[in-house]
């Protein structure tokens, strides 16, 4: 049996960071989330849901 084909209805970005320790990867990671979801795109995340289980 074939499958149905997959049909996308929105857009799928992947976005990863590189950096050394305290360099704003968080921070940025939050400001992008803060961002896309004024646009309706995301939810937004803190930094301190991002950084679960790290130093806050």
């Amino acid at each position: 049996m074939a499958k149905a084909k997959y049909e996308r209805t929105k857009v799928h970005v992947n976005v990863g960071t590189i950096g050394h320790v305290d360099h704003g990867k968080t921070t940025l990671t939050a400001a992008i989330t803060k961002v896309l979801a004024k646009r309706g795109k995301s939810k937004e995340m803190r930094y301190a849901d991002i950084a679960k289980g790290g130093v806050v």
